[in-house]
């Protein structure tokens, strides 16, 4: 399965690294592919580097921008235009989808998958890895959300909440193309 993985490149303490790196050796000795960012920095680099380490493929996609922090041995790496190709093609590579913690990037990231399944225009299943609590208070916004009419469809039907790398992979395995 290619997992297209959501996540900050900059350097974190142990608290997000570990469970990152768990996720990511979760993912190469299942045989996974991390479909990424294709960055060789901070948390992005140590989700690539336990990938590969545990024998999964690493397929990234860069932009033009930011093409010099580029991982060069990827088994493929694209380099879009721009930011929102990249998005596109990020998903467009991907089986399912893992958000992992990260800044503003990777929360618009997160809400344009969220937008895309409300509007049904995928039915990729969709992660959120709550390392250390870190989306407890976006999890709270999306229950508001749906407590107050202003989504659609059922907050579960969107997405899932983990808080365990071991579920966070199950949640993705057992719903692609479900």
């Amino acid at each position: 399965m290619n997992i297209c993985v959501f996540l900050s490149a900059a350097e974190l303490d142990e608290r997000y690294t570990l469970p990152a790196r768990e996720f990511a050796e979760l993912l190469g000795r299942g045989g996974h592919t991390l479909v990424w960012g294709g960055s060789e920095s901070g948390l992005m680099k140590v989700v690539a580097d336990g990938v590969q380490a545990a024998g999964g493929r690493l397929v990234g996609v860069s932009v033009g921008f930011l093409a010099a922090k580029a991982r060069k041995n990827a088994d493929e790496m694209v380099i879009a235009s721009d930011l929102a190709e990249r998005k596109a093609l990020l998903l467009a590579k991907a089986d399912a989808v893992a958000i992992l913690v990260g800044g503003t990037g990777t929360l618009d990231e997160a809400t344009e998958i969220l937008e895309l399944k409300k509007h049904g225009k995928t039915t990729k299943p969709v992660v959120i890895l709550n390392t250390a609590g870190f989306y407890d208070g976006l999890k709270e916004q999306f229950r508001r959300m749906e407590d107050e009419g202003f989504l659609p469809v059922p907050l579960t039907d969107l997405v899932f909440f983990a808080e365990e790398a071991e579920a966070a992979l199950a949640y993705l395995e057992e719903n692609v193309g479900a």
